[in-house]
């Protein structure tokens, strides 16, 4: 067997080739392993591995060659030491906290998150007897401040769904570190590639597979990061019993994306930046929501904590709701959509899509306004882009 100099490789070497398991045929390709369960030669081999003397898979519930793949992949790309795959983004987050979390325990988590995120911690979580004290994330005052004798987590996104604010991720882990809490950052907009949360403090990262590490608006997936303990004592069961788990084929197509990932985020990242560059000389924009605009409030921070200022853009119309819905329509090359980190270019109102469920004046104080729109910048040609968007906002 070749010996494993996984550590040693570069970023894009891990995404091409790591945590590759293959069969007696010697494929090239990662094996798409579609089965739910496994044969085993014995009776006595069958206990041995239900009780974990034995290696080998039992129920793709549990595991799977494929999902393993993935989750070896994520996890050198990460540099995180055990992870778990899931069915979604969502599922990852949820599971993030049930694992972890009893009645009785107390999260802080920022106002800032996307539109599912928040109603799991503000809907979902306390119907289990937990507590929850929202803050404002770009506040180090308010995170200290919110810490109570019962706090267990604090959980953030950075940048945020929809407007790009930023959390200090190293600020807010010594915080939460000091109170003896866990971090969980919800790091789908940075993506693994442009911003490494673990390093800078965080103990646990989940991400929507089904955005970036797809790429290509297919298939629906969902990771989580962390610790051996974290792992070992807490997500390993909570997998293994309740059954989020992600499809042999979906994290396959998952491997694949994963190969392209930087490439993907270079070209879409150059993009994203011209096209906020070009919003941002507009008349008719007000605000331009793009950490790597000079302009925005936190990026000397996000020069700091991220690699990179991602794909993902919002700005904000002079007029609302009306004006806002007639550019969307008007536009051509980019589609009306809610999904985001995809090869194509898309735009979504988030007031009345992603955060609607929100009441208006959360809305506004998240500064998801009516003539807020955001895009998720794909591969097209800039040129292409930049004439669609000049054409909507002339029409």
């Amino acid at each position: 067997m070749a010996k494993d100099n996984s550590d040693k490789w570069g970023e894009a070497t891990k995404l091409i080739h790591g945590g590759v398991i293959r069969s007696e045929f010697g494929e090239t390709s990662e094996a798409l392993f579609l089965t739910s369960g496994y044969v085993y030669d014995s009776a006595q081999s069958a206990e041995a591995r239900f009780k974990g003397d034995e290696e080998g898979y039992i129920y793709s519930r549990f595991l799977n060659p494929t999902i393993k793949m993935f989750e070896e992949r994520m996890k050198l790309l990460e540099g995180a030491p055990d992870g778990r795959a899931t069915a979604t983004g969502m599922a990852a987050v949820t599971a993030s906290f049930l694992c972890y979390l009893n009645a009785g325990d107390h999260v802080v988590s920022a106002k800032a998150l996307f539109g599912s995120c928040r109603y799991v911690v503000e809907k979902l979580l306390p119907r289990f007897g937990i507590e929850i004290t929202l803050v404002d994330g770009r506040d180090l005052e308010a995170w200290q401040k919110a810490v109570k004798p019962n706090t267990k987590a604090f959980f953030f996104e950075t940048p945020t769904n929809p407007t790009l604010e930023l959390v200090d991720i190293k600020a807010v882990s010594d915080i939460a570190h000091n109170a003896d809490a866990l971090v969980i950052v919800d790091n789908v907009f940075a993506t693994p590639v442009l911003q490494k949360p673990l390093e800078l403090g965080a103990d646990v990262v989940c991400y929507s597979a089904t955005k970036h590490i797809d790429g290509q608006g297919r298939c629906l997936g969902g990771m989580v990061l962390g610790s051996q303990a974290y792992v070992d004592d807490y997500l390993h069961d909570y997998m293994r019993q309740t059954g989020p788990s992600i499809s042999p084929f979906n994290a396959w197509v998952m491997l694949k994306g994963l190969e392209t990932l930087p490439l993907r985020l270079e070209k879409a990242q150059d993009n994203a930046s011209q096209v906020a560059a070009f919003l941002d000389q507009s008349p008719l924009v007000k605000t331009v929501h793009y950490p790597g605009l000079d302009t925005h409030p936190q990026h000397a921070l996000a020069v700091e904590q991220m690699n990179g200022f991602g794909t993902m853009l919002s700005f904000e119309l002079t007029q609302g709701k009306e004006k806002a819905f007639d550019l969307m329509n008007q536009l051509d090359i980019i589609k009306i959509s809610n999904n985001l980190g995809d090869t194509k270019s898309l735009v979504t109102h988030p007031a009345t899509t992603t955060h609607q469920r929100l009441e208006e004046p959360e809305q506004l104080e998240l500064s998801i306004t009516p003539g807020l729109v955001r895009l998720s910048i794909g591969l097209e040609d800039i040129h292409d882009l930049i004439a669609d968007l000049e054409a909507a906002l002339e029409a």
